[in-house]
């Protein structure tokens, strides 16, 4: 029997630390001691692991991110069957909606790690790697776009967020859910999501900032003037309730909006933003008149996520932000 062929790229993160001289653990394990450690692989597929980054997920760049989906892209063409990418769980969620919105392949994209390095007494990541590994092999995962499996969940990229600091069952998709899940080493996807179309890595512009604006009770437009004044390419508002400021950022909010694009999330990470339910100043329906884009139903970090890959691909303009906000209920209208 032919096994498929599997590619693991490993990034670094907890799942492949060890302790260091100085005290606490840093990444050393490359992607074949990863492998390696789950025996059972072998019996599973063909693998090919790479030690592509060797970095805590915090330190990762969209510069690595870009030359990631490059690398994906690259192995499926060559012939693998799935991708798995190990990585620091701090920022699995940017990663994996990176990879879903610049990467157009068939080919099941996994992103998994471990909330327990290896030193530790139960530490998950080779339960993880098995997982994944089961469903980059799946017919059910194919044209799902980037997906995350941990715990033998299996999430979307489009709704999966990391929601706790050191559970082992630290990935959820409060949205929507898990999309699917893994048992007795069988794939279970039950609910299949549409695909939309991707970005695309483009010109891949290098020095694109967009800033992530959280708001909170009391505040005015001196964050607002901060963020303009560091020069900016774009800002995603991580606004209160359904999409609601104070008074005076949304006079700065709108004032910028006529030189950048604004893009209005909400801080709940729960529901979307909403569109025509409130009229008072500092509401969605003032903001979106003064020249914010509605993130949908995509949380502030997946809404910077996806503004930066635009702007980095060159496309800055108000209409291709609006119509790639627009499938996740989005956009200016």
């Amino acid at each position: 029997m032919v096994l498929p062929r599997i590619k693991v790229l490993a990034l670094g993160g907890t799942i492949a630390m060890t302790e260091s001289a100085e005290g606490g653990v840093v990444p050393t394990l490359n992607g074949d001691m990863l492998v390696k450690a789950v025996p059972l692989l072998g019996s599973l597929a063909d693998i090919e692991a790479v030690s592509f980054r060797q970095l805590p997920g915090a330190h990762l760049s969209y510069d690595d991110l870009s030359a990631l989906a490059a690398a994906i892209e690259a192995a499926v063409a060559a012939g693998a069957r799935g991708i798995v990418v190990t990585q620091g769980t701090d920022t699995i969620e940017e990663t994996v909606f990176a990879l879903d919105r610049l990467l157009d392949v068939d080919a099941p994209v996994i992103v998994t790690g471990a909330m327990r390095n290896p030193t530790l007494p139960g530490a998950d990541g080779p339960a993880n790697l098995l997982a994944s590994v089961q469903v980059a092999c799946s017919d059910e995962a194919r044209g799902m776009g980037g997906l995350v499996v941990f715990s033998d969940e299996i999430h979307a990229a489009r709704f999966v967020r990391k929601t706790h600091t050191s559970s082992t069952g630290a990935f959820s998709s409060p949205l929507a859910g898990p999309i699917g899940w893994v048992c007795e080493g069988r794939v279970r996807v039950v609910n299949r999501i549409q695909k939309v179309a991707a970005v695309g890595r483009g010109a891949d512009l290098v020095d694109v900032a967009v800033g992530l604006l959280p708001i909170s009770l009391g505040d005015d437009a001196r964050m607002v003037e901060a963020a303009c004044a560091a020069r900016l390419a774009g800002l995603v508002v991580d606004a209160l309730g359904g999409g609601h400021v104070p008074a005076a950022v949304s006079n700065a909010l709108q004032a910028a909006a006529s030189h950048m694009p604004i893009v209005l999330a909400s801080r709940t990470g729960d529901g979307e933003v909403l569109r025509g339910t409130y009229g008072f100043k500092g509401s969605e329906m003032d903001l979106l008149q003064g020249g914010l884009v509605r993130a949908g139903w995509l949380d502030g970090r997946k809404a910077k996520v996806l503004l930066t890959l635009l702007l980095r691909a060159g496309k800055p303009g108000r209409e291709a932000v609006d119509a790639a906000f627009r499938p996740w209920g989005g956009g200016s209208a």
